[in-house]
């Protein structure tokens, strides 16, 4: 399950040592851990990372077809989840150590700067291999999180990243060694701990204001 840690002005939240999936009980850590980061007061900025060989493997799928009936509320959990880490008002890092996929990978783009492993580990959009037609919602995220063409090769080609192809695309703005992936996160944002307040969770959430209300629309998330 995942955990918040500190290192002076630098939360760390370790997603786990799974694969991570999105189920109630994962998405109600995390949103603790945001919750505990949101309230703190001073110079602050959150990394999240994870254990082993998956940074986050998305939506629980098994999860899902277990409870089908509490679909629609589950895809309003993830959505509030997206939305807010995207307009969260402090400098978030995502530092992928492992398998970035899915709503995994929708996560990591909800984050302002990403750092990813060089040598091995894939990031990847798998919707269109797996059925799964993106949500208006998370259609809105990816699109406004990488450059267009990035955003419809991803989409619609459901290609692997590595993490040098996805610094070249400008999926992640790191690609480095296995064991600078973390260091390099929290270097990169104990440089921006000065920036968390109000004014920055005003300017997220006004660059972003069309991603956030479709990813808040919980009349009909599924479009």
């Amino acid at each position: 399950m995942p955990s918040l840690d500190r290192q002076d002005n630098v939360f760390v939240l370790d997603l786990g040592n799974g694969e991570n999936r999105f189920n109630p009980d994962w998405i109600s850590a995390v949103r603790a851990a945001l919750d505990e980061v949101e309230k703190a007061e001073g110079p602050r900025a959150l990394v999240t990372t994870a254990t082993g060989t998956f940074y986050s493997n998305g939506l629980d799928l098994e999860w899902l077809f277990a409870n089908a009936g509490q679909y629609h509320e589950y895809v309003v959990s993830v959505h509030e989840l997206l939305a807010r880490l995207l307009s969260l008002p402090v400098v978030t890092v995502a530092a992928l150590q492992g398998h970035t996929f899915a709503a995994g990978a929708m996560f990591s783009l909800a984050h302002d700067i990403r750092v990813m492993r060089a040598d091995r580990g894939f990031w990847c959009l798998p919707e269109a291999d797996i059925d799964i037609p993106f949500t208006p919602g998370m259609a809105a995220l990816i699109q406004a999180r990488l450059a267009p063409q990035t955003a419809h090769e991803a989409m619609v080609t459901a290609r692997r990243y590595g993490g040098t192809d996805a610094a070249a695309a400008g999926i992640v703005d790191r690609a480095v060694a296995e064991d600078a992936v973390r260091s390099t996160a929290v270097e990169l944002a104990a440089a921006q701990v000065n920036k968390a307040g109000d004014t920055l969770g005003t300017i997220k959430s006004r660059m972003y204001a069309p991603v956030l209300a479709a990813l808040r629309d919980t009349r009909n998330p599924l479009g």
